[in-house]
């Protein structure tokens, strides 16, 4: 009954917040400066993690300023407001997200770079449009895994997803992300979102669950330094590993 009764409050509180959002986007967005839209996304994302029930604990030192891109490991759907909480960035992400009701409008306003997977042709603009940001001095964030996954184990990452950064000379800073009961301190499970579970059902199950903090703990930002992707890829596995 608890359960039931927390998880109705936390989605009201949710779908409010969410239509507060849209609103912003599409009647503040334009008139306001590049800084003041980053500082309501992340002032947003901190809303949205406070409605699902969920604290921030951020370790090591955010990106002050870029060129930086940002590797994590990737587990939920809350890991993208959990990012833009603890720092804004840009995210590169499958281009269906950007014909999704709500959630393309609001990740397309967070200034979300789409990429078509299945498309080699489109995979070099990608890299071109990364490269780009990071000789304009952004902040950009990825999920080299590819995929969510379970929590317990990090995936293979997928190395052509550094070549901007290698190509524009750019650090890489490798970040740990993982989610805790804020009673106890024991991994949650509650927020994961792989295999065959649905994207309702991962929502229901965080929202109901007792109150959980996601620990984001950045590492130091690392350079090629000569290696070649795939070695590099590698070495920001290791720390990613590390740090979650």
């Amino acid at each position: 009954m608890l359960r039931t009764l927390r998880a109705c409050w936390r989605v009201l509180r949710l779908l409010l917040h969410i239509v507060l959002g849209l609103w912003v986007v599409v009647l503040r967005f334009p008139r306001l400066s590049p800084d003041q839209q980053q500082a309501r996304v992340q002032a947003w994302s901190l809303g949205l993690l406070a409605c699902a029930g969920v604290r921030l604990s951020v370790r090591g030192r955010p990106p002050q300023a870029g060129p930086v891109l940002i590797v994590a490991n990737h587990i939920s759907w809350l890991d993208i407001p959990v990012l833009h909480a603890a720092r804004y960035c840009r995210f590169i992400s499958k281009s269906d997200v950007q014909d999704w009701p709500i959630v393309g409008t609001l990740a397309t306003a967070a200034g979300t770079l789409y990429l078509r997977r299945e498309s080699r042709r489109d995979a070099m603009r990608m890299v071109g449009s990364m490269r780009d940001a990071l000789h304009a001095g952004e902040v950009l964030a990825v999920f080299p895994e590819g995929t969510t996954g379970d929590g317990r184990r990090l995936l293979p990452f997928h190395a052509n997803l550094l070549q901007a950064a290698l190509q524009a000379d750019a650090p890489v800073q490798p970040v740990g992300l993982r989610f805790v009961d804020s009673s106890s301190g024991a991994t949650s499970f509650a927020p994961s979102f792989v295999g065959d579970e649905t994207l309702i059902g991962s929502v229901l199950r965080t929202l109901s669950a007792p109150a959980i903090t996601a620990v984001v703990h950045f590492g130091a930002p690392e350079h090629a330094q000569g290696r070649d992707r795939r070695t590099f890829a590698d070495a920001l596995h290791s720390a990613v590993d590390a740090l979650r």
